[in-house]
């Protein structure tokens, strides 16, 4: 094993006007969402941990990009997710006060969602931040000590500051926090851009041809109702108002099934009378795929994008007549008042030890990798794409209505590559699954379960595809965080850590639902499992059945509720065959049947009877309690238990 470096993480606020060097334990590049999630985790676990970003910002497509709707997992409270927006509800008031707009349940002032999460961020002492710096290159430590003498992994990193000074930063794990992968693109990791073709993915019947197409990016935008007359916005070069026929009711020569222009302008309605301006239908949507583009041309393409949503809020204030409305002059520190940058909705897709597909999210647990048991971040919005800008025919794409998912740790982890972890929307998914996953609270709870995997890999001085799939999970679970995406218990639940084991190991599944912007699974705590479906737990262990030969599995039998008697066969055949545990309080099946009823009140169960069908919970508590299966059962980044012969 490598020798443990203990980094040393010399730096004060004015470090960079006599330094040119750091040394870290984690360094995330981009302090977007999920790189300072990653950061604020990764400095609670203990490590030294320095975010790079480019602006004066924290929060990225939340805030710097002006995003500040939030799209799903309003009924998935999970981690750092949940915290940031019990802090908005705070500042604004309550829940009520955020739910301001139509599209979303959390609506805020992009400059408050930034205040929230630097002052989170400023409570982490084992956390710095570089604002105003730039990422410039890249280069692996390598073991024979030619990079860096007596550092024996990890990587170098060499960023530039506002006043154009070049700093060397040492790290023991790099994070690609960055909006469009672009750190990962230096140091080698292979990566995918626009659509799949299904014969690599197997998502066949969902896209049908692999290109170079990419979603349209937004940049954004946000009004404000001045009262009376609003300080007029300047008529852009090239504007046409006619590109905008059609973007709400009153201007359209055929409104059937068009929205009217107040309830467009509602639809991202933020509070103290600000309106997000980030509206697909005609609106500021633009095409342009920079993600492989030098800095000058993709320079040029955001200017022009910038222009297009100019030309839009000339038309609102103009030929819509919304005289009242003008861009917002108390939110972005920028010379024409918009954000900082484009709200990008794709990027680098990288290659990953594993892909999520979209077979992954339908059928989580009939796929030959059951990746759903190293869940790491959840959501809950469908598949949404936008592509009503790119001039030219986009390949057809199908979007499959979807329940809720878990986003496995393998994706954050590049195939082939040490001690780098990526985040944001460039983890290894599908161009289809990305319609999904890169939406903001999923991309949050990305970054926060990245954190956690780089600080134990600092910690354990291992690289992320080595550590503990389980002991990642814990953490997240400990922090408040779902790693399976149940709908029905949250994380004030008694048994809201318990289910998410159990659902993590496969022995008791969730129930998918598709549910309109919202989808759900459900663990269906209080209802009863068939002695069938019961019997058929963990197959691949070698096991078809860890029914005894002596209990009649007949197709009556095999669909009624499974009883106390019938749990306890299945519990003590389980205990015996699949764990291998033996204890002096039982050696066969009559004292563990004994020795569970002496502690049926311990598990806080109540009415032993061996008659009486039992609810999933008591099953899952049994399970747990007796054989705890998630710590005792590591997984393998594919979800492949690693049975212990």
């Amino acid at each position: 094993m490598r020798k443990l470096l203990l980094l040393t993480f010399v730096f004060s606020l004015n470090f960079t006007l006599f330094s040119q060097y750091i040394q870290t334990d984690v360094l995330v590049i981009g302090g977007g969402a999920s790189g300072t999630t990653a950061g604020i985790q990764a400095a609670r676990l203990g490590v030294k941990t320095l975010i790079v970003e480019e602006t004066t910002w924290l929060g990225g497509m939340l805030t710097s990009a002006g995003v500040s709707a939030v799209d799903g997992n309003h009924n998935l409270p999970s981690g750092l997710w949940s915290e940031f927006r019990t802090e908005l509800r705070k500042y604004y008031g309550g829940a009520a006060k955020v739910e301001t707009g139509w599209v979303s349940n959390t609506l805020f002032e992009p400059y408050v969602g930034k205040e929230i999460l630097k002052d989170m961020a400023a409570k982490e002492l084992n956390l710095n931040i570089l604002y105003e710096t730039k990422f410039i290159n890249v280069k692996k430590i390598k073991p024979d000590h030619s990079v860096v003498p007596n550092i024996e992994g990890g990587w170098l990193v060499v960023v530039k500051d506002k006043n154009g000074k070049k700093i060397e930063v040492q790290t023991r794990i790099l994070v690609d926090a960055t909006e469009l992968g672009d750190v990962a693109k230096m140091a080698g990791i292979k990566y995918r851009i626009g659509t799949d073709a299904p014969s690599e993915t197997g998502e066949k019947g969902f896209a049908i041809d692999k290109t170079n197409i990419v979603q349209d990016l937004t940049f954004a935008a946000i009004l404000k109702d001045f009262g009376g007359n609003a300080p007029a916005i300047a008529k852009p070069i090239g504007y046409d108002p006619s590109v905008f026929d059609c973007a709400c009711a009153q201007r359209c020569t055929n409104p059937k099934g068009i929205i009217e222009c107040d309830k467009m302008l509602t639809y991202g309605k933020l509070p103290n009378d600000k309106y997000m301006i980030n509206w697909p239908r005609k609106g500021n949507d633009f095409y342009a795929n920079i993600i492989d583009a030098d800095e000058k041309t993709r320079q040029k393409a955001i200017d022009a994008a910038k222009n297009h949503t100019l030309c839009f809020l000339y038309f609102i204030q103009n030929e819509l007549g919304y005289k009242n409305l003008g861009l917002a002059d108390d939110e972005f520190p920028t010379k024409d008042k918009l954000p900082f940058m484009p709200y990008y909705r794709e990027s680098r897709r990288t290659e990953g030890v594993v892909t999520m597909t979209v077979n992954h999210i339908l059928k989580p647990f009939e796929q030959p990798e059951p990746l759903y048991r190293t869940g790491i971040a959840v959501g809950d919005y469908p598949i949404d794409h936008h592509h009503d800008k790119y001039k030219g025919e986009v390949p057809k794409i199908i979007f499959p209505p979807v329940p809720s998912f878990n986003v496995p740790l393998g994706s954050l982890i590049p195939k082939g590559v040490e001690d780098f972890i990526v985040a944001e929307k460039s983890i290894s998914v599908t161009n289809v699954v990305n319609g999904s996953t890169r939406l903001q609270p999923c991309v949050l709870l990305i970054g926060q379960a990245a954190g956690a995997l780089a600080a134990v890999s600092a910690k354990e001085n291992k690289t992320p595809a080595d550590i503990s799939v389980r002991k990642v999970q814990s953490i997240l679970l400990e922090k408040g965080a779902y790693i399976m995406p149940y709908f029905d218990v949250k994380p004030d639940s008694p048994h809201f850590k318990l289910i998410q084991r159990i659902g993590a190991t496969g022995i008791l599944r969730g129930r998918a639902e598709p549910f309109k912007w919202a989808n759900q699974t459900w663990f269906d705590k209080d209802s009863t499992v068939k002695v069938g479906i019961l019997s058929q737990i963990i197959p691949e262990l070698r096991y078809k059945s860890v029914i005894p030969d002596s209990i009649d599995v007949s197709a009556s039998n095999d669909e009624k509720a499974a009883t106390t008697a019938d749990v306890l066969e299945i519990l003590w055949r389980f205990g015996s065959d699949v764990m291998k545990a033996k204890s002096e309080d039982w050696n066969d099946r009559i004292t563990f049947k004994k020795y569970v009823q002496r502690r049926w009140g311990i598990y806080k169960l109540k009415d032993f009877n061996l008659e009486r069908p039992l609810k999933r919970i008591e099953i899952a508590i049994l399970f747990d309690s007796i054989f705890d299966p998630f710590n005792k059962m590591d997984v393998d980044l594919k979800g492949n238990f690693k049975v212990k012969n």
